[in-house]
């Protein structure tokens, strides 16, 4: 099978109420919206989906959830689940026998792939790194994409440590938010020709990383304009780079402005803007503060998302 890992996957916001519980409800609407405006994949219960506040009860119903409803709805938008549309949702831990637990629990509903955050805090060696993920392939045979994000979890995948994890056929690809043009180039360079998909982390660097032979993006951005990111990165793929670069100066603004505080606050707020669920936050997470709403206001208001 083709890697699937490509074009627009959305890191999916977690709709809560006012009492913090999940609005299933809520996210029944944020999924129709994703389906409706075709985006290959949704990655529920990542760093956008607050997972780092749920405890893995709720993490569990809702990967679970989203899997089954995206399932059970993709004809309803001319989608083939499996096919057009793929869920891979956010199993990582700072623990390799939660992680491993995680990943089970997804491969056993039967998610297409598990996006893996590398451990943070504890900051492992390059060594410890690699021992983490061969544990984790070695007790499950669902694909893996590795997440890194070292400005998140304090330590960065290198060069080396992440073209020796890409040799294990069952390491699909990796979601490089670096923010290292050079790194991302590096692994690009020798990873091409294989199935290896490596995907940009940051909205705004998805222009350069696609140029350079990068597949697509995991996406903040997608929660609100996923029609959008999806011609984006479509255009990008189909070697149409001058409509895609267009297109990224036009949105330029807009990957900025949802970074003006730490993800998802910014594009929590946006997407209640749109009319679209999205509710509070768990603490120590919270909306942006008043200034900050503002010039997010400002920017959607520009872009012609709100009035």
């Amino acid at each position: 099978m083709d890697n699937f890992v490509s074009q627009t996957f959305t890191a999916l916001i977690t709709p809560f109420k006012e009492d913090l519980s999940v609005d299933f409800e809520g996210l029944k609407k944020l999924l129709d919206f994703q389906l409706k405006n075709g985006v290959r994949g949704i990655v529920p219960c990542g760093t956008t989906g607050e997972s780092a506040t749920m405890d893995h009860e709720t993490h569990h119903e809702v990967m679970k959830f989203v899997f089954d409803y995206a399932k059970e709805n993709a004809r309803k938008f001319n989608r083939v689940f499996g096919k057009d549309l793929f869920i891979m949702p956010g199993v990582g831990s700072n623990a390799t026998d939660e992680a491993i637990e995680l990943t089970k629990f997804a491969e056993k509903f039967g998610a297409h792939a598990a996006l893996h955050v590398t451990p943070y805090y504890n900051k492992p060696t390059q060594e410890g790194l690699k021992l983490h993920f061969k544990l984790i392939t070695d007790a499950c045979k669902i694909p893996i994409v590795v997440y890194n994000i070292p400005g998140r979890t304090g330590r960065n995948v290198e060069v080396a440590t992440m073209l020796e994890l890409a040799k294990n056929p069952q390491i699909i690809g990796v979601k490089e938010a670096s923010g290292d043009v050079n790194q991302i180039a590096k692994i690009i360079q020798k990873t091409r020709g294989t199935n290896f998909s490596v995907m940009s982390g940051d909205d705004q660097l998805t222009y350069l990383v696609m140029a350079m032979g990068g597949k697509g993006v995991i996406s903040v951005a997608s929660n609100i304009i996923p029609d959008k990111m999806s011609q984006f990165t479509n255009a990008m793929l189909k070697g149409d780079y001058k409509t895609a670069l267009d297109m990224h100066y036009k949105l330029l603004d807009l990957f900025d402005v949802q970074f003006i505080e730490t993800n998802p606050g910014p594009v929590k707020y946006m997407a209640s803007l749109m009319g679209l669920p999205a509710g509070p936050m768990r603490p120590p997470m919270t909306l942006p503060i008043p200034a900050n709403q503002e010039k997010i206001r400002k920017v959607m208001k520009d872009s012609g998302l709100i009035q």
